[in-house]
């Protein structure tokens, strides 16, 4: 009894601590502006199922997606058995679903050669990272914690995956010494080669197989409740995300509707805009974004593959679009702890502009949509860098003497050139 108890109580803790997290998450999100996502639900639903379960733009790197679909795969349907787990620890049965008979020998099989493989691929990934050191886990952005973060869970894995077939291991042996809690159910075709490194003794192999039960449940606990402080969130906000994303082709911007009216007014005297409060052109800070682009900055993996294949970070420029992700998502976690601390409305002196990411990353960017193209679960860096040039032009008159001249050429000439509309074909004269 005391270890049932033991264990409801650390059940019901995760449980509360992890609902705590997600509440707050929830509530930074919704610092940003509405934005209307409910259309085209079917399409949406597919992209979901697609990109998120599917993992299909994982594969355009094969190797890396082929190790991860096996490590997702594996993680998620080995904690199946945690149901089983919580039954046992509730209950204090033993192995509860062995009832099943040969399904559940089946079951616990697959079970082992998925840890198998995602102990292999976790390794594989950290000698990828650590060893190898792939130029795209590097950053100015990958400081000391993004680089640990992902060493923690990578190591985490292969703990629990260890304390998985130990604990079958031990199981097992238990079972053939006819020990009486350890009814003889399950199949064990991998850890019964690991039953030769464990001590004969009934209480030392009980207490192996206890400490290893104990050590995979509550690693999962504490699994759960680290994820809202991990770029590992993703596993759960990928599905959203997917789901949510911008399904219009790329490249095509969305029009302020307060500009809008204007431009109406001005061609239409007969047009009267509706009254609307008076907003903010383009981003200063993050309340300035839309909740999709803060979800976005949640659901940020840190992989680097739209750093990879920016063509202004390619050329050495200071932009990187997993910053941008990462520093709006620190912004909105400092403006949240703000107002944990002194309520909403505390004005901190800083913003997501200039105290997080600089003018010169923002004009840094050719707008060609490659990292929105690259990202594994549809995360649109560009959305929030438009946002960001926006304030900087329309709210301070503040943007590069390039970008003055072709909005001054248009302005003057109908065409980014320096050059008179009547002008415009002289090309085609010939001498």
């Amino acid at each position: 009894m005391v270890s049932q108890i033991l264990f409801i109580a650390l059940l019901l803790a995760a449980i509360a601590f992890f609902s705590f997290n997600v509440k707050k998450v929830i509530r930074n999100i919704r610092l940003g502006k509405a934005a209307n996502r409910s259309d085209q639900p079917q399409k949406r639903l597919m992209t979901m199922v697609k990109v998120a379960l599917g993992q299909t733009k994982m594969f355009f790197r094969p190797v890396p997606a082929f190790l991860h679909l096996i490590v997702y795969a594996g993680f998620v349907i080995i904690n199946i058995e945690v149901l089983e787990i919580m039954i046992d620890g509730i209950f204090g049965t033993h192995r509860v679903f062995g009832g099943l008979g040969t399904i559940y020998n089946v079951l616990i099989g697959s079970f082992e050669f998925l840890a198998a493989g995602v102990w292999v691929g976790c390794a594989i990934f950290l000698i990828r990272r650590n060893i190898i050191k792939l130029k795209r886990f590097s950053g100015v952005e990958m400081t000391s914690w993004p680089k640990s973060d992902a060493n923690y869970i990578l190591i985490t894995e292969i703990l629990l995956m260890t304390a998985f077939l130990l604990m079958n291991a031990a199981d097992a042996k238990l079972q053939a010494l006819g020990v009486g809690h350890y009814t003889q159910v399950g199949a064990f075709p991998l850890s019964q080669y690991l039953q030769n490194l464990l001590p004969d003794t009934e209480a030392s192999l009980i207490a192996i197989e206890r400490g290893c039960w104990w050590f995979h449940i509550i690693g999962i606990f504490a699994f759960l409740n680290y994820l809202p402080y991990s770029k590992h969130f993703h596993i759960l906000f990928a599905f959203p995300n997917t789901y949510f994303s911008n399904l219009e082709p790329k490249g095509e911007f969305s029009n302020m509707q307060s500009v809008t009216n204007e431009v109406k007014a001005m061609l239409d005297p007969s047009f009267t805009p509706p009254e609307a409060e008076p907003g903010r052109f383009g981003a200063k800070d993050v309340n300035d974004l839309t909740w999709v682009n803060l979800m976005n900055a949640y659901t940020c993996t840190e992989c680097g593959r739209c750093t990879s294949v920016c063509p202004a970070n390619i050329t050495g420029k200071l932009l990187s679009p997993r910053k941008i992700m990462m520093d709006t998502r620190d912004r909105m976690e400092e403006v949240g702890k703000n107002i944990d601390k002194t309520g909403k409305g505390f004005d901190d002196g800083k913003s997501l502009i200039d105290s997080y990411i600089s003018r010169e990353e923002i004009w840094a960017c050719t707008s060609c949509n490659a990292c929105t193209q690259a990202c594994p679960i549809n995360i649109d860096p560009l959305a929030i860098i438009t946002e960001l040039r926006r304030y900087a032009v329309m709210e301070e008159s503040q943007s590069p003497a390039s970008i003055n001249a072709m909005l001054g050429n248009i302005e003057n000439n109908g065409a980014p050139w320096k050059y008179s509309p009547a002008d415009r074909l002289n090309w085609a004269k010939q001498d």
